[in-house]
């Protein structure tokens, strides 16, 4: 079994094989972009790689990025390889919806160039309106067809009541509505 087989199958992580978080190659990765193209994908997005923490400070404020947690240099590094992936696939400019909270705000601009905010993916980590939101976000995108795709930059809790499975930071998951039980799907990831 190569090493991708095994890191994708969460057998071997990235740290044990010795070799840096990255985009895989082209083989590897080649079901993620065929089911891009074929339209009607969401992707899920966690924000890039951040300072170290977990959550944010006691003073946080959403309208203020000096209260919050912030990308790290490596997560700037880490949004705009993201960026360059879709580029280099000619994967044209899909439509991005962001958190408000810095981090992702931040992971949208610097891999796509543009975003919108959506509330409904705003962190529900230190909240109760986890259940609500995941519901808003799951009934908006029952309507989501092809040939349109969108990316949804977001945090780990707001991704794992989605779909059940965990992402690192600056992973993507490739889901297509509507889903199936309450979840959506994973299809397909990358992380770069």
């Amino acid at each position: 079994m190569c090493a991708a087989d095994l890191r994708r199958r969460g057998l071997v992580g990235a740290a044990a094989l010795g070799v840096a978080t990255r985009w895989a190659s082209a083989a590897d990765d080649s079901d993620f972009w065929r089911q891009w193209r074929a339209g009607g994908c969401v992707v899920l997005m966690r924000h890039a790689t951040t300072e170290p923490g977990t959550g944010d400070p006691p003073e946080f404020r959403l309208g203020d990025c000096r209260t919050q947690r912030n990308l790290s240099d490596e997560g700037r590094a880490q949004a705009r390889r993201v960026g360059q992936a879709f580029a280099a696939q000619g994967a044209g400019a899909p439509t991005v919806r962001s958190s408000a909270w810095c981090r992702c705000t931040e992971t949208a601009q610097l891999a796509f160039g543009a975003h919108s905010v959506w509330p409904a993916i705003n962190s529900f980590f230190q909240g109760d309106a986890g259940p609500a939101q995941t519901r808003e976000v799951l009934q908006a995108l029952s309507a989501h067809r092809a040939p349109g795709n969108l990316v949804l930059v977001t945090h780990q809790v707001n991704i794992s009541a989605l779909t059940g499975e965990y992402p690192a930071m600056g992973e993507l998951f490739l889901t297509r509505p509507p889903a199936t039980d309450g979840r959506l799907k994973v299809l397909a990831r990358q992380r770069p």
